[in-house]
């Protein structure tokens, strides 16, 4: 095939697939989604301790009943709780952004899965537990404010910069997501760093469907220059695993080294302190895009499939 030819089939090819994407993306955002947004933050910011009856009866999932009424007046008139409150009231006076970003995030949740429903969205503080920051239920969606509150923020600092750089609001949404992949995602076994890899993979790739808004720094919680590096280092870091025969290794030190949060990933290597944490994710993301871009399996089939299979399909060559 001419040259000339063959860069007008592969310019024709981008543009149907771009074309493609707009219309889906079209009829997506046409689907009705009804909801609000509960602040519970606010209204216990306004409580008296008179008013705990009620509360417990309009939000009863939030009141432990192996907790007496006691400890629950002591907050209401805790003097460091009505900081945190207020400064979640100061970032989040409105949640406008955050209403529109769940909007388009439940339309697309409706049209991967046509029995999704709607689930009463309630926001409130959770005492910085940053290892909570959103809860997914059936029925319910809590979302913990005060983790949100930029990395900045006087109340961070005592947690290390790593995980307080996504404490900030532009991660509400993918933190959402997040919970609702691990509800769909499905594996026999988490045993190899390749299972690891193929699982966070999997959470990774339903962000790219459910929103695909967000930027992939943003779905990973990387900084751009984060993300940057790990496309520029792909075929080193995959050479890396593939010559130390980790990928289907039960070495339990390898997931803490590449899966879990931390400052940077351990090759031991000089480049470590260059690099990103958890990418072991990162390439385990981009297996599961090569697995959908090779079978077309709609997202929720592809949830359910067995690491070594996508891997095997996948046929993932990195980046150069």
């Amino acid at each position: 095939m001419p040259v000339r030819i063959y860069i007008f089939v592969i310019f024709g090819l981008f543009f149907v697939s771009c074309d493609n994407d707009s219309k889906l993306e079209n009829e997506i955002s046409n689907i009705e989604v009804d909801f609000m947004i509960e602040r519970f933050d606010k209204v216990y910011m306004q409580a008296k301790p008179e008013d705990l009856p009620k509360l417990k009866q309009t939000y009863p999932f939030l009141f432990s009943r192996h907790i007496p009424d006691s400890i629950w007046v002591e907050r209401i008139n805790d003097s460091l709780q009505d900081q945190l409150l207020n400064e979640v009231h100061k970032t989040f006076s409105d949640l406008k952004a955050v209403k529109t970003d769940l909007t388009s995030m439940f339309q697309h949740l409706k049209y991967y899965d046509k029995t999704f429903e709607l689930p009463r969205v309630v926001t409130l503080t959770n005492d910085v537990d940053y290892r909570d920051k959103t809860i997914v239920t059936d029925s319910l969606l809590l979302i913990a404010l005060d983790n949100f509150l930029g990395e900045h923020h006087e109340f961070y600092q005592n947690i290390p910069r790593y995980l307080a750089k996504n404490m900030q609001e532009s991660q509400i949404v993918p933190e959402v997501a997040e919970g609702y992949a691990k509800k769909y995602t499905f594996q026999t076994n988490r045993k190899t760093l390749l299972d690891e890899m193929v699982y966070f993979g999997k959470l990774l790739y339903f962000k790219d469907m459910v929103i695909p808004f967000k930027s992939d720094a943003e779905k990973i919680g990387y900084t751009e220059h984060e993300l940057k590096w790990a496309q520029a280092n792909e075929s080193p870091i995959w050479s890396h695993f593939i010559e130390n025969e980790m990928l289907f290794s039960t070495d339990r030190k390898l997931p803490s080294r590449f899966i879990a949060d931390a400052p940077f990933s351990k090759f031991y290597l000089q480049l470590d302190n260059e690099s990103p944490g958890r990418l072991g994710q990162y390439i385990g993301w981009q297996i599961v895009r090569a697995y959908a871009e090779t079978t077309e399996e709609s997202v929720m089939q592809i949830l359910q499939k067995e690491p070594e299979y996508i891997f095997n399909k996948a046929k993932f060559k990195p980046r150069k």
